[in-house]
């Protein structure tokens, strides 16, 4: 692309690690640009200090490491959990709905430091690229977008560590071999793939979970915990008010504890091949228990089966990376106005894996003891009725058998 021989200064997301090293060094090497990095603290558990350091070695001076856990739960996750977004049926999308936030924060460091490009380090192969891509685009339509690996002559292990030794990259003694698998991981999930994953037939080996401990070893009693909801987001655990960071954290503290949140998963990704994938999601896997069990006494039904409806749909358009488009906001608005009266409290236990929700209560509750009751209920209800609303819902289906004995 011509373009990127224009480039000037390019805002880099940056991990600290050898491969995003690399391409801050191919930057300077290759397009002669003034490279700054930006580093974002979404939960992922690794130190920073390390990826201020690194940058500083390679001669970098505007820095950007910022802590946007709060901004990544309240403004990104718990705005997807309010709609019960799973991709494919199981996949509570952690990689997918932390990419908008990355790209949000570049394009507006490039404002701010005067650069005319963003760089990534996703490969040409995954849905990353598309994700970041998307949504820098969809934020400032006039970015120049620079991908090294779509782009660059290296293409295996040992030309990355040659390049590296060339430019006095530091290199830890445990990249020089090849990775058995990569992973990316924020507050809400860890993902792995690659490597010793790649055959679907082979049970993935127990050194891949990071988060969780296995089921089979986890506690033999239960923990029982109580999550506290207003308009559809969690605001309280065990009756104790927390901000949404805070108190996600805490509820992977007890996933983790009780093996929750494993998924092996074979998944289309949005360029067009399947992918295996290990994932873990110990508190997201709570959370959507309980949202779903907070919206069963206080969301209508029509309301709750149009929203599962259109959950597919969301899911699919945070997956493949339309976070800024208006069809998810105009979706993100019907699901807002939805939760409104989502309040209240739902308890649960957590045991071997499981979450088994327990009791759900709420003032805002449409469930009615004198309804549903066996006993007499005081002419609330008259079974009566029940005889018309058959033959009516029948009167098409007993049309048909007629014409059909006929």
């Amino acid at each position: 692309m011509n373009a990127k021989n224009d480039v000037k200064k390019v805002v880099l997301a940056y991990s600290g690690g050898l491969d995003t090293s690399i391409i801050l060094k191919w930057l300077q090497s290759e397009l002669n640009a003034e490279v700054v990095t930006f580093t974002a603290d979404l939960g992922q558990g690794d130190e920073l200090e390390p990826a201020r350091k690194k940058a500083e070695l390679l001669g970098i001076k505007e820095i950007y490491i910022e802590d946007l856990r709060e901004e990544f739960m309240s403004d990104f996750v718990f705005p997807m959990f309010r709609a019960n977004a799973v991709y494919e049926g199981v996949y509570l999308l952690g990689t997918s709905i932390a990419r908008p936030l990355i790209s949000k924060r570049l394009i507006e460091i490039a404002r701010d430091t005067g650069a005319d490009a963003i760089a990534h380090g996703a490969t040409g192969k995954g849905n990353d690229q598309v994700r970041f891509e998307l949504a820098a685009y969809a934020l400032n339509p006039d970015i120049k977008i620079i991908a090294p690996w779509r782009d660059w002559t290296l293409k295996s292990r040992t030309d990355l560590i040659d390049f590296a030794e060339q430019h006095q990259i530091p290199i830890p003694k445990d990249k020089r071999g090849e990775a058995p698998f990569s992973v990316d991981a924020n507050m809400l999930h860890s993902s792995s793939e690659g490597k010793v994953l790649e055959d679907p037939w082979e049970e993935a080996p127990a050194y891949v979970y990071q988060r969780t401990v296995s089921p089979e070893d986890a506690p033999d009693k239960a923990t029982e915990i109580e999550i506290g909801f207003e308009k559809g987001d969690a605001v309280a655990l065990n009756g104790e008010p927390l901000s949404p960071a805070t108190l996600f954290a805490r509820l992977n503290d007890y996933g983790r504890d009780n093996g929750i949140g494993r998924l092996d998963l074979v998944e289309n990704r949005f360029v067009g091949m399947k992918s295996r994938g290990v994932y873990e999601t110990p508190g997201g896997t709570i959370l959507l228990s309980a949202h779903r069990a907070m919206e069963s006494i206080t969301l209508d039904r029509g309301a709750a089966h149009l929203k599962d409806e259109l959950m597919p749909r969301y899911a699919e358009l945070i997956y493949n990376g339309f976070w800024f488009s208006p069809e998810r906001e105009m979706l993100q608005a019907a699901i807002d106005h939805s939760q409104r009266d989502v309040e209240g409290t739902v308890r649960l236990k957590l045991y071997k894996g499981n979450v088994i929700v327990t009791g759900r209560k709420s003032d805002k509750s449409l469930y009615s003891d004198q309804l549903v009751t066996f006993e007499d209920d005081h002419g609330a209800y008259d079974q009566k009725d029940a005889a018309g609303f058959i033959k009516l819902n029948a009167l098409r289906l007993r049309t048909l058998a007629a014409r059909n004995n006929r």
